[in-house]
């Protein structure tokens, strides 16, 4: 039997999941995703990301992950809106628990996004954009948010067939159709291909994705290597992965974050690789796990980008032990002078913590006592909040101690001190 995949998102979730919250329960008259608007940071400190925008806004320019002051020179009237997550969590539920009624198999592939292996089901639903149709129209009349079914046969055609036209549309991308309505679209539009990668390809005089399924695999290989090989395939339609219902252990884990300012002093970057540290290493000890390699990320505010990793002695999760990494690596990428917009720390090889460590001369004093200190900090901060305990370097700094979570101050839905129109 053919396999038939759904591919669903979410409109603009956050902001869509703000409006409907806001006019449901806030008594709010403005729709917010009628007008130029965003959710994203504090607008009178113009600090911040985009995180979701509305159409009316994307007709500005407005993308998401840049900066609130580079949004707001392009819209001085946008409508910003700070971000609540823990009302989000209470709509994705919502919202893929609809999923589960329908399809046999989902996977959820973010919190507003999801793969649902509808293969088999035609007999109950009928015809696939009937059965799309259906899930497109239930969410919105019990949930009140719009979503985009892409259609296909694989998850990389049913994903590129609901990024077209938006919103609350289903669309088709059928084998069949790939030359009719996928090879005229820029090459950058295509899944895996970034802003990097376009410009190589640009520079080989590929510009559509139709060029790029004639092109030589052979060259593409020589400019992209393995990245070259996959964009190919992806660009005549083929993609073996499956639909999974339930997610593999994590091989690795990682944080970053984009800075509203221009990180301009090595004393800011080693903050902000602690507090990464910090949070990285805490979610390796909850699922006690260790990780043997340490990479570490920099984005310039050109959106030039490096990376650099190395493979550690010995296994560990100790915050310490993976933040001196991170230092050593981050020294050998930065020249001191290029100023940054992002960090990231990311780890892999992760393996369970069996409680074994390989001891050297040079920790033989301090390994126990950091392994101790780590687990007294989780246990205070799992039963307090993990602003309980922090490091002395983070009082009175503006760097928060632990980058990559959700602040506190974002996590409650309180809108008594929110401006609701």
């Amino acid at each position: 039997m053919e396999k038939l995949i759904f591919h669903i998102d979410v409109n603009s979730a956050f902001l869509s999941w703000e409006a409907i919250y806001r006019l449901s329960h806030q008594g709010g008259t403005v729709d917010l995703r009628d007008i130029p608007s965003a959710v994203g940071g504090d607008k009178e400190k113009r600090s911040g990301i985009i995180l979701a925008k509305s159409i009316p806004a994307k007709k500005f320019g407005i993308q998401t992950g840049e900066t609130l002051g580079d949004a707001l020179k392009k819209c001085p009237d946008l409508t910003i809106v700070p971000p609540h997550y823990n009302l989000y969590e209470q709509c994705s539920s919502q919202f893929f628990n609809i999923l589960y009624r329908f399809a046999p198999i989902v996977e959820k592939y973010s919190v507003d996004e999801a793969y649902c292996d509808m293969t088999g089901t035609q007999g109950l639903y009928g015809s696939p954009v009937v059965a799309a149709n259906l899930i497109k129209d239930t969410i919105y009349s019990e949930l009140g948010f719009t979503v985009n079914v892409g259609i296909s046969n694989n998850k990389l055609l049913a994903k590129m067939a609901g990024d077209f036209k938006k919103p609350n549309m289903v669309h088709t991308l059928f084998p069949d159709e790939i030359e009719k309505k996928m090879w005229p679209l820029p090459v950058s539009e295509l899944f895996f291909v970034g802003r990097a990668t376009t410009k190589k390809l640009f520079q080989l005089g590929i510009k559509t994705i139709g060029e790029l399924a004639s092109a030589d695999p052979n060259v593409l290989r020589a400019h992209l290597k393995k990245q070259g090989e996959i964009i190919y395939l992806f660009a005549k339609g083929i993609d073996p992965s499956r639909v999974i219902g339930t997610p593999p252990a994590n091989k690795g884990y990682g944080n970053s974050t984009t800075i509203p300012y221009d990180v301009k002093k090595t004393k800011n970057a080693r903050l902000i690789l602690l507090s990464l540290a910090e949070t990285v290493c805490s979610r390796l000890r909850k699922d006690a796990v260790t990780i043997s390699v340490v990479a570490v990320s920099i984005t310039f505010f050109d959106f030039t980008h490096l990376s650099h990793q190395t493979t550690l002695f010995s296994a560990t999760n100790i915050t310490v032990e993976i933040y001196k990494t991170a230092c050593q690596l981050f020294d050998e990428m930065w020249d001191g002078r290029t100023p940054i917009r992002q960090i990231g720390i990311h780890t892999s090889k992760a393996n369970e913590d069996d409680g074994n460590f390989q001891l050297t001369m040079f920790n033989m004093d301090s390994f126990e006592k950091q392994i101790n200190l780590d687990r007294a900090v989780d246990e205070i901060r799992g039963r307090y909040g993990k602003d309980a305990v922090l490091r002395a370097c983070f009082v009175e700094s503006p760097i928060y101690h632990m980058i990559g979570g959700i602040g506190r101050e974002k996590l409650s839905v309180d809108y008594d001190e929110v401006e609701v129109k």
